[in-house]
């Protein structure tokens, strides 16, 4: 399913429920993210700004993330497995201290649509944006044209969708999959290497120097990203 609903952090002591929580998001058209420590999480979500992180109830990350400018106005959800109350005393003071929603002994499918409820709301009163700048480079999307140091370049379809995809986003690293199913859509037969191709050619119309790209990079092994 295509991602129409952002990039969910999810940073929990319990592997199984974070890897069940991913899959579930996935599935209903969210990017997730499993990170198990706190250092990888802070720096996650400084390089890819989630729409919401979910986080265990009892860590004390919440602060750590607030500090964070970025992540100001970023919805929290607290976790905690087990039968306990969440409207007691404690759970009114943790509200107080930036958490937006607190959730104790649910089920992965309850914990995904309330999720799915905080983001709609989210998008609701965020206007889609239209224009992505990196560098000497800007993507218009109303105009559909992408201009380098102010002068339009001639980009395919395909090639107009792929950066589009690396600048929603910046820092993430795409595996080679990944971007065909983006682009081409899950389940389409093409070869990785028809991808590499469009990659080359994209550089050879946005990098200044195509042998030596400052923008699009390939991560050995893995994929591409864009840096910023």
């Amino acid at each position: 399913m295509a991602d129409v609903g952002g990039f969910v952090l999810i940073f929990l002591k319990s592997e199984s429920l974070a890897k069940s929580l991913k899959k579930a998001l996935e599935t209903s058209g969210y990017r997730g993210a499993v990170v198990t420590m706190e250092s990888l999480a802070l720096t996650e979500a400084e390089m890819n700004v989630p729409s919401l992180i979910i986080l265990d109830r009892r860590s004390d990350s919440v602060h750590k993330f607030r500090r964070m400018r970025m992540l100001n106005r970023v919805s929290i959800v607290a976790v905690q497995e087990g039968a306990i109350s969440c409207y007691d005393e404690e759970c009114l003071e943790e509200y107080d201290q930036d958490i937006d929603l607190i959730m104790c002994c649910q089920s992965v499918r309850e914990i995904v649509a309330r999720v799915r409820a905080i983001l709609r709301r989210r998008e609701d009163g965020v206007k889609p944006r239209t224009q992505y700048r990196v560098g000497n480079l800007l993507m218009d999307l109303t105009c559909h044209e992408v201009l380098v140091n102010g002068q339009a370049v001639d980009l395919t379809p395909k090639e107009f969708e792929i950066l589009r995809q690396f600048l929603e986003s910046p820092s993430c690293v795409l595996s080679r999959q990944e971007m065909l199913n983006r682009v081409w859509g899950e389940g389409y037969a093409l070869e990785e290497h028809a991808l590499d191709v469009h990659i080359c050619s994209l550089r050879q119309k946005i990098e200044q120097n195509p042998a030596s790209p400052a923008l699009l990079l390939t991560v050995r092994g893995v994929g591409y990203k864009l840096r910023t």
